[in-house]
């Protein structure tokens, strides 16, 4: 590790439509980054260097950070804040923006109710029709050999990039245990998955991290289908399938936890199902750090964690952060319980015990958080905020409403954006009582001009100087056809889904099993009369309220019936 760079890894957890969110954090990151690197050496600028070594993430985290080792050796221009005649313009040439806000148009929800999928397979492989999501990847992560640059200064080469995923047939192992049984073993299976990449490597290490390289193309297309793979959210969205040879899987520590190894020249074909990797885990920060302890091992645990010495940094962009628990109530009903369980599970398949303690100390630094936060005017014009779920527009209907409006994810995208400018102005800082012996932002800083890139928020340091002055007021947000800075729709826009929602919810029950006509026939009618009009009208019924809660649903006008 050089002795003048900190070392930053990126955790970005799961979202599902609020991957505009995420989006537009990594956009602005790389925009200040790169500005930087351009005004290295002016008089006044700090000098030490902040390099990018590992991206993680899980379902549209996970994504994002496929999207961002595609977009890594290329050029690209941020997008500005539209006026509201060029709203719903697109911007191709902005991977991030064209791929979560742009998809394939303003209102996605058409093509996710589209029967197409099951008129063609003759079965149903999820709730929603997810061909979508295959043409945004292939335009997204694809080779690039004409238009391929350098990495810059400010990513380690070759970077460290991986998803979670949920293998549903698992890793197998058995354990020994003296029996009477004539196979004395107990079975168990593993589904925790990950695809791991070392982007721009040479060659492969027989460690599980496969090259990655969009010049020549290596594992684009591996890439690619690990990104659709880790965001298959469950039943919604197809599962997805990898095949990767038995080496790589083997190899990897964190899948194959045996020390048993296959030859290095294994190439037979390993074939898994996958579903969202954020149901197993959805913020991989602990691997997250795990590789940056590998990066900086001379250093002991005291001096990375200590903010006079530490070296590096975990930054998790979270459009979900986790809020305060509700009040558990006690009810024995069998769907509450059912509910309960389903939450039960995942939290629990989620939970990190190993380093719970550790990650739990306030005290220590390199652990950082960008979540959504708004500001909001009251009638008085004292500003207030919102914050987590509410205060992102994809927030609702369990992060699925982008998907309804393109205003929406323009909302979040640029919300992303302001937020990661606000963390990196006050809160990615260096406190002012360290910096003089700080071994790298002390010398970075030493002929600095310290008041320009000074915390707002405490006596602090930039980490990563930001250059624009911070006007009062600031809040570079457009103005949606509500006539604020935050989008709302009308509830009559849920009618336009009614026909959609019936025929396809009419598809699955009729695709969902095999059976003979006669009983087909029963259905069909069981259908019309009963099943599909109600379930109809529930899923419409729980749309409304979620948007509701959210504040996306325009108020009725004086006179008129809600």
């Amino acid at each position: 590790m050089s002795q003048k760079s900190f070392h930053i890894g990126l955790c970005m957890a799961g979202a599902v439509s609020a991957g505009a969110y995420t989006a537009g954090v990594m956009d602005y990151l790389m925009e200040a980054l790169e500005e930087w690197e351009k005004r290295r050496g002016e008089p006044g600028v700090p000098t030490h260097r902040v390099r990018i070594s590992v991206i993680g993430g899980a379902s549209a985290g996970g994504m994002t950070g496929i999207i961002t080792a595609g977009a890594i050796n290329q050029r690209f221009a941020p997008v500005p804040v539209p006026e509201p005649e060029a709203l719903l313009k697109e911007h191709p040439e902005n991977p991030f923006y064209h791929s979560w806000v742009d998809l394939l148009g303003n209102d996605m929800f058409h093509q996710m109710l589209d029967m197409s999928d099951i008129r063609r397979a003759g079965k149903v492989a999820s709730v929603l029709n997810s061909g979508f999501i295959d043409t945004i990847a292939v335009r997204a992560i694809q080779a690039n050999p004409d238009a391929w640059i350098p990495t810059p200064a400010y990513f380690t080469e070759p970077l460290k990039l991986f998803t979670t995923l949920t293998n549903l047939e698992g890793i197998r192992y058995n354990i020994a245990f003296r029996s009477e049984l004539l196979e004395s073993r107990y079975n168990m299976t593993m589904h925790s998955d990950f695809a791991c990449f070392h982007l721009n490597a040479s060659q492969y290490n027989q460690d599980g991290w496969m090259p990655l390289h969009f010049r020549t193309g290596a594992n684009v297309a591996l890439a690619r289908d690990a990104a659709v793979a880790t965001g298959a959210f469950p039943i919604g969205l197809k599962s997805r399938i990898m095949n990767r040879t038995k080496a790589v899987v083997m190899q990897n520590p964190w899948i194959n936890y045996t020390d048993t190894r296959p030859d290095e020249d294994d190439q037979t074909t390993y074939s898994t199902q996958n579903v969202d990797g954020g149901l197993m885990n959805n913020e991989p920060f602990e691997k997250v750090k795990q590789l940056l302890s590998e990066e900086a091992e001379q250093y002991s645990e005291h001096e990375r964690e200590d903010y006079r010495r530490f070296r590096t940094a975990v930054l998790m962009i979270d459009p979900f952060p986790s809020e305060s628990p509700q009040a558990f109530t006690i009810n024995q009903q069998l769907l509450p319980t059912l509910q309960y369980l389903f939450k039960a599970i995942t939290q629990q398949l989620r939970a990190k015990p190993s380093t719970l303690i550790d990650a739990m100390s306030g005290e220590k630094a390199g652990q950082y958080l960008i979540a959504p936060t708004r500001p909001v005017k009251s009638g008085s014009g004292a500003g207030t905020k919102i914050d987590g779920s509410k205060a992102i527009a994809c927030g609702a209907m369990d992060g699925f409403s982008g998907f309804m409006h393109k205003e929406f994810r323009i909302h979040d995208y640029y919300l992303g954006r302001y937020n990661c400018e606000m963390f990196l102005r006050n809160y990615f800082t260096i406190p002012a009582e360290h910096l003089e012996a700080h071994p790298v932002f002390g010398e970075g800083y030493a002929r600095a001009d310290r008041a320009r890139f000074k915390s707002f928020r405490k006596e602090a340091y930039q980490i990563i100087p930001i250059f624009k002055p911070c006007v009062p007021g600031y809040y570079p947000m457009p103005v949606f056809q509500s006539g604020m800075q935050w989008p709302m729709v009308s509830e009559d826009m849920l009618q336009r889904y009614t026909a959609a929602i019936r025929k396809r919810v009419e598809a699955i029950i009729m695709n969902a099993v095999p059976m003979k006509r006669f009983r087909r026939i029963l259905l069909y009618i069981g259908c019309q009369v009963l099943f599909n009009k109600a379930l109809t009208q529930k899923i419409g019924k729980l749309m409304l309220v979620s948007l509701q809660k959210h504040g996306l649903i325009t108020a009725a006008k004086p006179g008129q019936q809600t």
